[in-house]
């Protein structure tokens, strides 16, 4: 349901949560047989899991059933730091602050959780319905977005907002912050530009994913050149922001799965695929 890399310099690791409330460890570099690591920090889906870039020694994780636990990678403990009654739907960090976690609650509720004081700071009515992803832009922190089941992506601070039909799944800036992605159930995928971001295209791309609980979100690769998103094919399509369309798609013998969930970021992706796309898309 989520994954994401741990920002350390001397190892590569992987974190995962899936629907049965376990968060994993992958220690990619390690020969041991036991370079997995599972733990059971609750009973619900994991709908979110946030590492800061410069403290990743505590990572947030949460839970559709309503409940936000701290873990200590070195005691290996998952404190309990939020309850709620309705859901939390997604997390995120922004690079200049370590302290505050953004969260989304409920029906299109945005709460900020200061670790200071240990309770939330800020408590805002973004949207219609659930708030699906939240990202911040690398290039200026006071810019968010936001994706919503109400078929929407706002981009605060400059209020733009980007209609779709159906529920919007994800909405991720690009490497530069010059550009957002949105991934909606109506099947497309909006690329938004601009100095204001007032530019949107809609490119055509099968979203759908029958009845299973995960659903498929594009995300940048190492630059602002391509966008990947998974399909029900087991493959992963790369699209041209400039091209406005699906230019390759990149397949495995090895896919055992639908790949409807991306790693945020494609380093190791890029060194092995940027040759090929490249030579495709000559």
């Amino acid at each position: 349901m989520d994954l994401r890399f741990l920002p350390c310099s001397n190892a590569t690791m992987i974190v995962v949560g899936n629907n049965f409330g376990n968060v994993g460890f992958w220690d990619v570099d390690s020969e041991d047989d036991d370079r997995l690591y599972l733990y059971r920090p609750r009973a619900g889906t994991i709908s979110g899991i946030s590492m800061h870039q410069h403290y990743f020694e505590k990572i947030f994780t949460s839970c559709d059933l309503g409940s936000i636990r701290l873990m200590d990678v070195e005691k290996e403990i998952f404190d309990l730091v939020y309850s709620s009654e309705d859901p939390i739907c997604s997390l995120s960090q922004r690079s200049d602050d370590v302290k505050c976690l953004y969260f989304s609650e409920g029906c299109g509720r945005l709460n900020i959780w200061d670790e200071r004081v240990r309770k939330c700071s800020t408590q805002s009515k973004l949207h219609a319905h659930r708030i699906n992803s939240i990202d911040f832009n690398s290039q200026n922190y006071n810019i968010m977005a936001t994706s919503s089941s109400d078929g929407t992506v706002t981009i605060w601070d400059l209020r733009k907002e980007v209609g779709h039909d159906k529920a919007v799944q994800s909405a991720y800036f690009s490497p530069s912050g010059s550009s957002l992605v949105t991934t909606s159930m109506d099947d497309t995928v909006g690329i938004v530009t601009g100095v204001k971001f007032e530019h949107t295209s809609m490119i055509n791309h099968n979203n759908q994913t029958r009845n299973w609980t995960s659903s498929f979100r594009a995300i940048w690769g190492w630059d602002d050149s391509y966008i990947f998103i998974g399909n029900m094919e087991r493959g992963v399509d790369v699209i041209s922001p400039t091209q406005k369309g699906t230019i390759f798609t990149l397949q495995s013998p090895h896919m055992s799965a639908v790949p409807s969930r991306l790693m945020h970021t494609l380093t190791m992706l890029a060194c092995l695929q940027e040759p090929q796309i490249r030579a495709r898309n000559d």
